[in-house]
């Protein structure tokens, strides 16, 4: 099969599930059509970690990110050009669109183009950013316009798809998932005197970098606790604590290297899809104190690998519980682990993908189904 994968927003998270779905389908040709943000992350640098052998890339050079209806004519009209002549030269058997804005753009051009197998996967539904009502309404509305247009939804968690079911649109949904290769030996801690507390990524609004700043505050006066941020971004000014680590961007190794000497990963997200943070700190056998969001409640038995909360005072006590109760520590990371294993090992969950593209179900078809 030939996929074309479209991407505007072509790096983090995005980028690590293409990536994924081109590495667990090595015998299918992808062809990836991406915008860039160079202020976040070069094309190239992303580009550098894909298989060599079955992708190929094409520049969307119109695509941004903000809504503007000028440029995003632009934006459809260069789409609709490189996928008509793709599939003039035989180059398309589906074409995978991720994100919101690509979601919307993807359809419009695939329906022009005359593409029958459009797949949509969103990777955080836009319309829970927590913005404002006023955007998240608006957004709602752009993702019903998108799912009138055509093509199949394909959620990356299952609180995610309750989400669009919530507001009238139907999906199924396929978990995400990591390769548990090179897990299998996750580094000791060294610093046994520091109680550390860690998280990853971009530092921006959907990760609410303002509550994990404020959650930290609460322990600057104890020594013995410590928290990182593994990552930048542009709302770094927001992380103001003096127990705080900001790392900046460092290499996928070295961030490994941090999460397994931390004891405890916190995610303090407004939503997501479902993290691949999140993801790799269970194969890395770290119990997780995530928000209670879509996305971070698909990853988290309650007392078992970790605990959900609702505000900043839960995720002290919380942190505070585990600082005191240490032998918990080891046995709720295996339980990561077991949870990782069994539920989002990407070998198994992305062959549904593959399943997804080779269906030829219409689209009006009921969809509201786990695949």
């Amino acid at each position: 099969m030939i996929i074309v994968h479209v991407v505007e927003p072509f790096a983090a998270g995005v980028s690590v599930f293409v990536r994924s779905l081109t590495e667990t389908m090595p015998d299918d040709m992808h062809i990836v059509v991406h915008g860039e943000r160079k202020h976040v992350l070069s094309a190239a640098e992303v580009k550098n970690s894909f298989p060599k052998k079955n992708v190929r890339f094409i520049k969307w050079r119109s695509a941004q990110r903000s809504i503007h209806p000028l440029k995003d004519f632009y934006a459809l009209s260069e789409l609709y050009k490189i996928l008509r002549r793709l599939k003039r030269k035989n180059l398309v058997d589906a074409v995978h669109l991720h994100s919101s804005k690509s979601g919307l753009l993807g359809r419009l051009a695939c329906r022009m183009a005359g593409i029958e197998k459009c797949v949509y996967t969103p990777n955080g539904a836009p319309f829970l950013s927590g913005g404002s009502a006023v955007s998240n309404f608006i957004y709602q509305q752009i993702e019903k316009i998108g799912s009138r247009i055509g093509g199949e939804i394909v959620c990356c968690s299952a609180s995610e798809q309750s989400a669009y079911k919530k507001i009238g649109i139907r999906s199924i949904y396929i978990n995400n998932g990591i390769s548990l290769t090179g897990f299998n030996e996750p580094v000791k801690k060294i610093n046994h005197e520091k109680f550390t507390v860690i998280t990853t990524g971009r530092i921006e609004a959907q990760k609410n970098p303002q509550l994990f700043n404020e959650i930290a505050s609460y322990f600057e006066e104890f020594p013995q606790f410590e928290f990182i941020w593994a990552g930048d971004g542009q709302d770094r000014a927001a992380i103001t604590a003096s127990n705080i680590k900001v790392t900046g961007w460092v290499p996928a190794n070295e961030i490994k290297t941090l999460v397994s000497q931390a004891d405890l990963y916190l995610s303090t997200s407004i939503f997501e899809g479902l993290s691949f943070g999140v993801l790799e700190a269970l194969a890395l056998k770290k119990p997780v104190l995530l928000s209670k969001c879509v996305g971070n409640q698909d990853v988290v038995k309650n007392g078992l690998n970790g605990d959900t909360f609702n505000n900043k005072t839960e995720a002290v006590v919380r942190i505070l519980n585990y600082f005191n109760n240490r032998e918990m520590i080891e046995i709720m990371g295996q339980h990561s682990l077991d949870l990782c294993t069994s539920k989002f090992d990407v070998n198994q969950n992305f062959l549904g993908y593959k399943k997804v593209y080779q269906s030829r179900k219409p689209a009006i078809r009921d969809r509201s189904s786990k695949v």
